[in-house]
């Protein structure tokens, strides 16, 4: 099925590129922030439990107990860093944008691996855009699986993530578990930089309301850079983040 968006791309809809990492309840699910892998398990009443092969339920009914930011893909909004609440499901009203993948290889700075303003402007080239791909070198698949604590994965500079902001780009995805560094003593200097946060107690009037960071996504090699439309998908939680489901498709 094709599809135009904005009567400016055409779009097939029937070839999606799913660039989410599933969460799950093994121990493939990745891991970010010192917690434990997610939990789904069927409810259970006294000698009552949710599962059909159990012999004792017509239907499988599973509680899941999980957190969106360290158990994979997911969509947050400046409610992450604010005083004040806000909520993914209210930031996030439009849902296709148009978008370029691009791959950078993170510069070893001290003991750090930093994505510079440099890599990013360079891939760019200029171009006018409503959202960032970013996928980081080497590329290998057990980011779909990787343990991030305490391991001080790559970050986006400070300048980079400010570069971004001045491009007019609202909406930045990255296969890291974080655009900023691990263990920063709370500075959140990319988040802030991106989201144009100046006091996290009291918002600025300028501060980005709509745009959003999309963290531990997972491209695979043979997806090309390139520009691409991208539908963004969020379940409808209110709270500063949800799991989501970036789609990809080729122009």
């Amino acid at each position: 099925m094709l599809a135009l968006i904005d009567e400016k791309y055409q779009i097939d809809l029937s070839k999606p590129i799913d660039i989410s990492i599933p969460l799950t309840n093994t121990d493939e699910n990745p891991i970010a922030w010192y917690i434990e892998k997610p939990a789904i398990e069927p409810v259970v009443f006294g000698d009552w439990i949710g599962k059909v092969s159990e012999g004792k339920s017509s239907t499988n009914f599973n509680n899941i107990f999980f957190n969106p930011h360290g158990h994979g893909t997911h969509t947050e909004c400046l409610g992450h860093i604010t005083n004040d609440f806000y909520s993914i499901n209210q930031s996030l009203k439009q849902f296709f944008f148009y978008a370029k993948l691009i791959t950078v290889e993170p510069e070893k700075i001290g003991d750090d691996l930093v994505i510079t303003k440099e890599s990013i402007s360079t891939s760019l080239s200029g171009k006018s855009l409503e959202a960032i791909i970013v996928r980081t070198l080497p590329n290998k698949k057990d980011k779909k699986s990787r343990k991030y604590s305490n391991t001080n994965p790559p970050y986006l500079s400070e300048e980079a993530a400010i570069f971004i902001r001045e491009s007019k780009i609202q909406h930045l995805l990255i296969d890291l578990p974080s655009v900023d560094k691990e263990h920063d003593e709370g500075k959140l200097l990319a988040h802030k930089a991106f989201w144009n946060v100046k006091d996290t107690l009291n918002l600025n009037s300028d501060a980005r309301l709509n745009a959003t960071i999309t963290e531990m996504i997972y491209i695979p090699d043979e997806i090309k850079d390139g520009e691409y439309i991208l539908n963004l998908q969020i379940a409808s939680f209110e709270n500063d983040a949800s799991p989501s489901k970036p789609i990809l498709y080729k122009i």
